[in-house]
């Protein structure tokens, strides 16, 4: 109709100022890609490396013959024998059962851990009364406890869960404990001035101010909770729950050190991960307060 408006037109300069809009979004998302991939390969190939040095190392000790094969088998050797090992429906009920002590215990130990840690922190009499004690637990070597723990709870899980709790415990309390104790007087003088008071002044101002020490305590828990761990399974065996340890104890008394090897390996593959973990938790704090590089 003659009323009718003119449709609108695009002219061949908004069109391509458009079209140069989407290709920087495409670059800009393929550089983000690539920025990524970089990361992961840039924080990847080190421990690529490590892990490379330490099988050749391995490797030329078998070759020196300083040992017989078949007490020191080569690396081609174990990962032979990891492979006829891990699809097994025993290595992993092995694997649930370990893993579900770990879970277990290292909860409780950070559970504790926080209280205990919050209350000596905050409280100075506990502080005076407790303060070395958690450090000279911390310090006791977890196999020391297990004739206590067989006494208390004889061959049951509460053995081993009581060796771990007291293996992670005091770490993870010296980690709140240092974190509290270095936050920066003026972020507290900061939160007080606001009418941050009591549990909001913690909850708000030295929670987050602590925070890079408590990661540190629970990833040293978690080291010291797995290493309990392993000494328990070794000492403690129960009936019809195979346990990595457990089976490490099984292969010693076998002679069978190919598959021994082998399930330290996964042992320490374990260990391996979770440390990651907790890197990657840590550098979320980082990135979050801005301590990383440009």
């Amino acid at each position: 109709m003659a009323g009718d408006p003119a449709p609108p037109t695009t002219s061949a300069g908004d069109l391509r100022r458009d079209l140069s809009g989407l290709d920087a979004l495409e670059l800009a998302g393929a550089a983000r890609e690539r920025s990524r991939l970089a990361t992961v390969l840039g924080a990847l190939w080190p421990k690529l490396l490590a892990l490379a040095l330490a099988v050749l190392v391995w490797q030329v000790v078998v070759w020196s013959g300083w040992k017989p094969d078949y007490l020191l088998p080569g690396p081609a050797a174990v990962a032979r024998g990891m492979v006829d090992i891990v699809p097994t429906g025993e290595f992993a009920s092995a694997v649930a059962t370990t893993m579900r002590r770990a879970v277990t215990g290292f909860a409780l130990a950070a559970v504790i851990g926080f209280v205990l840690g919050i209350a000596v922190s905050r409280i100075r009499v506990l502080r005076a009364a407790l303060g070395s004690m958690i450090t000279a637990l911390q310090t006791m070597p977890s196999i020391a406890w297990f004739p206590l723990a067989i006494l208390l709870y004889q061959l049951t899980e509460g053995a081993i869960l009581f060796v771990v709790v007291l293996g992670a415990a005091p770490a993870i309390a010296n980690g709140v404990i240092a974190g509290v104790d270095y936050v920066p007087p003026v972020l507290v003088r900061v939160g007080r001035n606001i009418g941050a008071r009591g549990l909001g002044l913690y909850r708000y101002v030295v929670a987050p101010a602590s925070l890079p020490s408590i990661v540190a305590g629970l990833k040293q828990g978690w080291a010291f909770a797995w290493r309990s761990l392993m000494a328990g399974e070794l000492l403690v065996t129960i009936a019809n729950r195979p346990a990595l340890g457990e089976l490490l104890d099984v292969y010693r008394e076998q002679s069978d050190s190919l598959h021994l090897i082998a399930m330290m390996i996964v042992v320490l593959a374990v260990g391996l991960v979770i440390d990651a973990l907790f890197g990657q938790v840590d550098a979320a704090i980082r990135r979050r307060w801005g301590m990383t590089g440009g």
